[in-house]
């Protein structure tokens, strides 16, 4: 339980959300790697998970119905419920992700991975203490991820390696300026949260907080190690 004079003012709760919010992340990331891996040498997991159409899009769905019911349900929710939808999506980003440890040699997996947390980090320590209004990028960078979309839905079907290329750059750039914005939203959420926070409160935006940044990390990881995997296979 966090002391009531931290929780009362906003300047104070500030670092105790961060690093409720990079605690979080980290967790996230470590069981979808665990889980992604435990999938990568199990010949059950991979028939299971990939063997069937079905079971990817049933995966899906349940991604996107979590995030959904977080974003939805945040204010209402108990801290327990966010914390498990939080574990729960993680666990079933472990799954896909087993598809990167088949496909991709370890000395890619590394450098995407090392690149994505130096990238992450700069950006995330940019948006805390610069004195940008790095919220007017929101809109801007909206319009670039629908583009992105409609780019890889288009080299679906030409397959081009050179446009592969340029969307994963694409990929990388709109990620790391999301990464920033999304750092800055949470710091916004909490100046305008109010004068009192109470610990629930504080921990289920810790949860969205971290489950945006998740999102921001495994795409940048996803788009390098696009690019390094080329490269290494």
């Amino acid at each position: 339980m966090k002391d009531d004079s931290i929780l009362q003012s906003a300047t104070l709760r500030e670092n105790v959300l961060l690093k409720n919010v990079y605690l979080w992340l980290v967790l996230g990331l470590v069981v979808s790697a665990v889980v992604g891996y435990a999938v990568s040498i199990s010949r059950t997991l991979q028939i299971m998970i990939y063997g069937n159409a079905f079971s990817l899009i049933f995966i899906v769905i349940a991604e996107f119905a979590l995030v959904f019911f977080l974003s939805a349900r945040l204010e209402t929710m108990k801290a327990s419920s966010a914390v498990i939808s939080f574990i729960a999506y993680s666990v079933l980003t472990g799954f896909t992700l087993g598809s990167v440890f088949l496909l991709f040699a370890p000395s890619a997996i590394a450098k995407a991975f090392l690149s994505s947390a130096g990238v992450f980090i700069g950006a995330a320590l940019y948006a805390t203490f610069t004195k940008r209004d790095v919220r007017s990028w929101g809109r801007y960078l909206f319009m670039g991820l629908w583009g992105l979309i409609f780019a890889s839905l288009i080299n679906m079907f030409f397959r081009s390696s050179m446009l592969d290329f340029g969307i994963s750059i694409l990929g990388v750039v709109i990620f790391t300026f999301l990464t920033a914005w999304d750092t800055r939203r949470i710091l916004d959420i909490n100046r305008n949260y109010g004068p009192m926070m109470t610990n629930d409160e504080l921990t289920k935006i810790g949860i969205m907080g971290a489950l945006e940044l998740y999102l921001d990390f495994i795409n940048i990881f996803l788009y390098l190690i696009r690019i390094f995997g080329s490269r290494d296979n």
